[in-house]
């Protein structure tokens, strides 16, 4: 049995923990603040409860696996998982609106005919297929399996398969994701709603390679979930089941410094002085763990280094709770669309926020998230760029761009602003403090393509020290959270051999 010492209790954290303790380890977790669960966070207030984190899951079979991996109770016997269906209400500038069916591509493809004219379902459609080829191509090594030693081959060829593009006798294919919408969609509403999928994984769409495109195709194939309670109730199920395989948790304890030991890590020393030994450490966030091991090089020439991770785009969210129920056959995710859908993305691009950015309105039909019927309670979000000259700090600024958030939500919900009772405005600020993550930022999912975003490996140059979490292999997002868990597990248990899961 060997001693494991874990930092953070973030969701890739627990996950690795729970696989770990189940294999016969003594696993202990040292988490900075008082709580568990890293970004996926519940605010609460008068009788509302609000995510602030992830409003819906996507993939669940990743925990599904999990709980079957660490127990006999199934994931379904510890939270309530509901279908969302509709899977999401879309609002464009020019007053159209679409609403997709959940987890079916014929359903998608009548509803943007019907929605916004014969052939762009179709054209939709087509794009999903060519999607699902580059999720084929990715799948196994950018989630499934440890992050290859000769990674560079991933990122070689796109591999999305780009439609022929003629345009002033010249033949291109879309390398870039805004490229798809433009050239292959055709349509700026089309493009809009395949930008507004990248923006809520905090992907900058101007920039996003092509492989981006298995992003909405995730939500197509697998469907949108909606964990009853909100989603902090995976995070507290899975706290839970750490707890069972009798892992560790100690909350107030921020670790300072990795130790290391005849040329491995050997535990931590917490922030009040405090020496914790271990025969393996697992960390989080490549880019700060350097910092814990002072004169150490954790990844060499040929690995994918650790970016900074302020160069990610942050989100603000806006909990506003209302007077007077939420109306009969209102959709649980609706996404409000920028007015000038290629000038605010130009503005993104250089750090200017938009006055009015993208919005996602989240109206879970949740009792346990509102203090009775004649209330409700609602989530705005709206991802920002990174290196923003917004100052989040300064007076009033972050009421300020909430009001903007609301504006927007008001063309998808009407006299929206006079039903707030009160409202609490998170900003990148509220995500550091809470997450560690420098200015706030939302690691990306690993996407392959020339350039694409990769994460470092989540194995290190200092023997016995692994990563976990949204900022190693395979990226963010709640369900590369608990694939991330899934590897560390697997390569600290079976060593450098472990190929991943089959």
């Amino acid at each position: 049995m060997a001693r494991i010492a874990v930092i953070g209790a973030g969701m890739g954290a627990m996950a690795a923990a729970a696989r770990l303790a189940v294999a016969g380890h003594r696993v202990v977790v040292y988490e900075r603040t008082e709580t568990y669960g890293g970004a996926v966070r519940r605010f609460e207030r008068d009788g509302f409860a609000f995510d602030t984190g992830p409003g819906l899951l996507t993939l669940p079979a990743v925990y599904r696996d999990l709980f079957l991996k660490t127990g006999k109770e199934p994931l379904e016997d510890c939270v309530e998982l509901v279908q969302v269906d509709p899977a999401s209400r879309h609002v464009f500038a020019d007053g159209t609106e679409a609403v997709l069916p959940n987890a079916s591509r014929a359903g998608v493809v009548a509803a943007l005919d019907e929605a916004l004219g014969a052939g762009a379902g179709e054209r939709w459609g087509d794009f999903l297929v060519r999607a699902r080829e580059a999720w084929d191509r990715t799948r196994r090594p950018l989630l499934e399996e440890p992050l290859w030693p000769n990674w560079p081959v991933l990122m070689e060829k796109e591999p999305y398969p780009g439609v022929p593009y003629r345009r002033r006798l010249r033949t291109r294919r879309a390398v870039k994701l805004f490229e798809i919408g433009r050239w292959e969609l055709r349509d700026p509403r089309l493009a809009q709603l395949l930008d507004g999928y990248a923006l809520a994984y905090g992907v900058d769409p101007g920039i996003a390679p092509a492989s981006a495109a298995v992003l909405p195709y995730m939500e197509h194939a697998f469907g949108s979930w909606y964990v009853r309670g909100g989603i902090r109730e995976l995070a507290r199920a899975v706290y839970d089941r750490c707890l069972k395989r009798r892992v560790e948790f100690v909350f107030g304890a921020e670790v300072a410094r990795i130790l290391e030991k005849d040329g491995r890590a050997a535990g931590v020393e917490l922030a009040d002085g405090t020496v914790c030994d271990a025969d393996f450490v697992l960390g989080t966030g490549p880019w700060r763990l350097g910092g814990l091991v002072p004169g150490k090089e954790l990844y060499g020439a040929r690995d994918v280094p650790p970016d900074p991770e302020d160069r990610y785009p942050g989100r603000v969210v806006v909990c506003l709770a209302l007077r007077g129920a939420r109306e009969p056959g209102a959709v649980h995710r609706t996404v409000v669309h920028s007015a000038d859908g290629d000038g605010d993305l130009e503005l993104f691009r250089h750090g200017v926020v938009p006055d009015l950015p993208t919005v996602v309105v989240d109206r879970p039909d949740d009792p346990a998230l509102r203090p009775g019927g004649e209330h409700e309670s609602m989530v705005l979000t709206a991802t920002v760029p990174a290196a923003t000259e917004y100052d989040w700090a300064a007076p009033g600024a972050a009421d300020a761009f909430a009001d903007r958030l609301v504006t927007a939500a008001e063309r998808a919900v009407p006299g929206l602003r006079e039903r707030v009772l009160w409202r609490e405005v998170r900003t990148p600020l509220d995500t550091e403090r809470e997450t560690g993550a420098t200015g706030g930022a939302v690691p990306p999912p690993a996407l392959a393509a020339p350039e694409g975003v990769l994460h470092p490996a989540n194995s290190t140059a200092l023997a016995g020290l692994f990563t976990v979490g949204g900022w190693s292999h395979p990226g963010g997002g709640l369900p590369h959270a608990g694939m991330s868990g899934a590897l560390a597990a697997g390569l600290i248990v079976e060593g450098p051999d472990f190929r991943g899961s089959r």
